[in-house]
C-alpha cells in the first residue's frame, strides 16, 4: 500500500518531516520549504453536521493558522474509514494520523481505557465520570504513548440510553430482544451472552440497516448518535436510565506528532483541549435536546422507577467479577473504584 517519495542526492529535512506524515496510499507530497503546512488525515464515527464535527472543523482552522506553516486537517467523519478498529489499523500503516476514537476503539490501542466506559451502572453522575477520567488520563495518556500514540483531548457525549422497537424497562425485556454490541470484542459478546442478553455484534453503520431488516431489536447509544443516524424510527421507545458514559478521545500517531515542528506543538495541544471541552459540554446539551426532537417525532421515553433501576444495578454488581480482568484490566478496575470511593467520600470535592 505504500509509495514513497522520489529521493534527490540532497533532501531537505523539511520533506523528510513532511513524507513521515503522508498517508501512505496518497500520492507523495513535496514541501518548498519549511514552512510549508503538514497535512494530518482524522477519521471519526461522528456523524457529519454534529456539534463533536462542528468543533472538530473549528479546531481544524487553529491549526492551520500555528506556526511553521501550520498543519492542515482533513477530517473524515462518519465512519467513511470504516469502524474504529479500521482506523486505529489505518493509522498504524500511516494511512491516516488520526482519529476520535470511543472507548472502543481506544481498546484497540491499550485496554486500559475501558476503566472509564466499561462499567455498566458504576457511575453515578457525569461529575463522578470526569473525575475517574482525569485522575487516570496520566496513566492513561502513558500506555497510549506507549504504544505510539499521543492523546489530544478526552471527553464524553454524556450517558448512553436503550432504544428499542417495543416498550421495554426491565432488563428482562431487553433480554428478549437482539441486542447490538460493538463488532470486534468477544469478551463483551460473551459478558452479555452470560447474563442472559441476545448480543448481535456489528459495526456501527450497520446498525440502522440491522433495525430495519430486524437483525437487531435494540441498540444502546448516544441520543446524539440515535438522533442523527434516525434509528429512533425503527426504534421508537427509549429507556432514561444512566448506563454508562459514552467516553473516548482525539488520538494522534507518535510518528506524525513527533514530525510537526515543536513550535507548533504546544498551539495544537491547547486547540485540541479547548475543543475537547466543547464537544464535552455542546454534547451533554444537545443530547437533552436530542431526546426533544425525537419525542416530536414519535419517541416515547420510559422513566425508571427506583425499583427497575436497582435490577439493573443488582444485574450489573453481578457482574463486575467477570468484568474486572476481561473487559477491564483488574488494576484499573480497582483504581477506579477506588477513585469513586474516595471521590464520594470526600463529599464529591
Amino acid at each position: 500500500m505504500s509509495r514513497s517519495g522520489r529521493s534527490t542526492r540532497t533532501t531537505p529535512w523539511a520533506l523528510v518531516v513532511a513524507l513521515g506524515l503522508v498517508s501512505l496510499a496518497s500520492p507523495a507530497m513535496t514541501l518548498l520549504g519549511a514552512d510549508a503546512p503538514v497535512r494530518v488525515k482524522l477519521a471519526t464515527l461522528i456523524p457529519r453536521g454534529t456539534p463533536p464535527h462542528e468543533i472538530l472543523l473549528a479546531m481544524g482552522e487553529k491549526w492551520r493558522q500555528a506556526p511553521c506553516g501550520g498543519v492542515t486537517l482533513t477530517i473524515y467523519p462518519d465512519g467513511v474509514m470504516g469502524g474504529e478498529a479500521d482506523m486505529v489499523k489505518r493509522m498504524r500503516v500511516g494511512q491516516i494520523q488520526a482519529g476520535l476514537l470511543s472507548v472502543v476503539g481506544l481498546s484497540e490501542i491499550d485496554n486500559s481505557v475501558s476503566a472509564i466506559q466499561n462499567l455498566p451502572f458504576m457511575f453515578r453522575s457525569l461529575e463522578e465520570v470526569e473525575y475517574v477520567r482525569e485522575k487516570l488520563r496520566p496513566t492513561l495518556e502513558k500506555r497510549l504513548a506507549d504504544k505510539g500514540f499521543v492523546a489530544l483531548f478526552w471527553g464524553d457525549l454524556g450517558w448512553v440510553r436503550f432504544f428499542s422497537k417495543n416498550a421495554a424497562v426491565h432488563p428482562a425485556d431487553f433480554m428478549k430482544m437482539k441486542l447490538f454490541t460493538w463488532s470486534g470484542s468477544p469478551e463483551q459478546v460473551e459478558l452479555m451472552s452470560n447474563l442472559g442478553f441476545h448480543p448481535v455484534p456489528l459495526e456501527t453503520n450497520d446498525i440502522l440497516p440491522g433495525l430495519q431488516t430486524g437483525l437487531i431489536d435494540a441498540v444502546d447509544t448516544s441520543p446524539l448518535y440515535a438522533l442523527a443516524g434516525q434509528f429512533y424510527g425503527p426504534c421508537p421507545h427509549m429507556l432514561e436510565i444512566n448506563y454508562a458514559p459514552l467516553s473516548g478521545a482525539t488520538v494522534i500517531t507518535k510518528k506524525a506528532w513527533e514530525g510537526i515542528c515543536p513550535a507548533a506543538r504546544a498551539e495544537l495541544l491547547k486547540a485540541a483541549q479547548d475543543a475537547g471541552q466543547q464537544v464535552t459540554a455542546r454534547s451533554r446539551k444537545e443530547s437533552a435536546e436530542a431526546v426533544e426532537a425525537m419525542k416530536k417525532r414519535g419517541l416515547k421515553v420510559h422513566p425508571v422507577p427506583l425499583e427497575v433501576e436497582a435490577e439493573w444495578r443488582r444485574l450489573a454488581e453481578g457482574a463486575y467479577p467477570k468484568i474486572r480482568g476481561k473487559l477491564v484490566p483488574a488494576d484499573m478496575f480497582d483504581e477506579a473504584v477506588r477513585l469513586l470511593r474516595d471521590y464520594r467520600a470526600s463529599g464529591g470535592k
